[in-house]
């Protein structure tokens, strides 16, 4: 496996090197030859990411520089198939990137995530024509995706003038990497029914878009998840994605999943970065309490438990995404043919892999500072990110709800409605 390197304010330990050497296994997922052609890129961004992931967490904001090195990386074309000239990369890479990335900066890996995200809405609901227009302008102009889509949001509101135009009138919130973006993609409702909802490209800097540099969240400080305000924005019939849109198909459906398999890996890759930071910490220093009889931090034998302890249910969450991140790609690859029934049983499963990371996301990065101690807490260190970047995703939906379908699929085989929040 890859052996991934990692970059620290606090310098470097040879322990520490062979603990993390331990993580690069266990993280990756993938077939390293598979890895490799992107290994260096992800390294390097990585490592300047980290440099300055606690002050930029601080300070909130967008972060243009880094998202340029996004841009200059060229990872933001992995989902585009390589006709149009992106990478063609399996699913399970591109979840691979995010996790890795959201161990040194979760904001930065999130907007990783979500343009490729967006790619795949083209992927889902556009026509050949547009698939063909908007990726290969993507790849070609380098294009930086953001997102007006919230569904739960019902303020943005659309009308149709004489001559079919669409008229966009009022906002939506959780717009995710849309400043600083090239195009949006915009969702709104033009009935009550799930075919009545329209996916739409739109230049960001179109005549009455604006957007609000209002996101002021306790995590995932950088990724801009503001509100986008339109006022009388048209959007031609042309823009909207289809056919086969949005609704027209179980394998249409499966952006919401994509979506859930990146938050997925933003928790996990938070809990990896938690405990390799804690453990160089306490490497290099944490002194040992004196009721322990031990020379050094490390060799506490209650410290040795509390790691032994995290690490193996982290290891637990990493497998089980690891597994259904490959079982998202053969559905992928199943294209049309893929069935309501294999779509809901693919929901469930991606369900029970989100609901153990956000528990154990949670619980790692929340006791990794019985480990450190009360030195840790300052604020210099940036401990803390962590579990704030969980808590804000692990919010994003009731995780009980995808705990119930489980159990209700198990107990009288009801898979859940593809068309709803699943």
């Amino acid at each position: 496996m890859y052996d991934f390197a990692v970059h620290h304010q606090y310098g470097s330990s040879s322990h520490f090197n062979m603990a993390h050497t331990a993580f690069g296994r266990l993280t990756l997922g993938v077939d390293p030859a598979d890895w490799s052609p992107y290994a260096q890129s992800v390294q390097g961004l990585v490592g300047q990411l980290a440099e300055t992931a606690v002050d930029r967490d601080r300070q909130g904001g967008t972060a243009r520089l880094q998202r340029s090195w996004l841009r200059e990386s060229g990872l933001l074309n992995l989902a585009i198939p390589a006709e149009y000239g992106g990478g063609g990369a399996s699913w399970p890479l591109i979840l691979a990137i995010t996790r890795r990335l959201a161990e040194a900066d979760s904001s930065i890996a999130h907007l990783f995530g979500f343009q490729h995200l967006q790619v795949a809405s083209v992927l889902l609901f556009g026509s050949p024509a547009q698939q063909s227009e908007y990726l290969t302008a993507t790849v070609k102009s380098n294009w930086f995706w953001g997102n007006a889509v919230n569904a739960r949001d019902t303020r943005l509101q659309a009308s149709r003038d004489t001559q079919g135009v669409i008229v966009l009138q009022g906002s939506k919130s959780y717009c995710s990497g849309a400043a600083d973006s090239d195009v949006l993609a915009v969702s709104v409702a033009l009935g009550e029914r799930p075919q009545d909802r329209i996916f739409a490209v739109v230049p960001t800097g179109r005549a009455g878009i604006t957007v609000h540099d209002d996101w002021d969240s306790l995590g995932q400080r950088q990724t801009d998840s503001g509100t986008v305000s339109f006022e009388q924005v048209r959007i031609d019939p042309k823009e909207v994605l289809g056919p086969p849109g949005v609704a027209s198909s179980p394998r249409a459906t499966l952006r919401n999943i994509i979506g859930q398999l990146i938050l997925t890996d933003i928790y996990l890759g938070n809990a990896v970065g938690a405990l390799q930071a804690a453990i160089k910490f306490v490497q290099e220093e944490v002194q040992p309490w004196p009721m322990s009889g031990a020379d050094r931090a490390v060799e506490d034998r209650f410290l040795q438990l509390r790691v032994g302890e995290l690490w193996t249910q982290l290891r637990s969450a990493i497998a089980l995404a690891n597994e259904v991140n490959h079982e998202f790609q053969q559905a992928w690859e199943r294209g049309s043919a893929l069935t309501e029934e294999e779509r809901g049983v693919l929901t469930l499963s991606v369900g029970a892999s989100r609901a153990h990371a956000a528990e154990v996301a949670l619980h790692v990065t929340a006791r990794i500072f019985e480990l450190l101690g009360a030195r840790a807490t300052a604020r210099k260190y940036g401990f803390d990110r962590y579990w704030r970047n969980v808590r804000v995703h692990t919010l994003h939906d009731p995780l009980d709800y995808r705990r119930r379908s489980i159990g209700d699929w198990l107990l009288t085989g009801s898979i859940p409605d593809p068309y709803g929040y699943s």
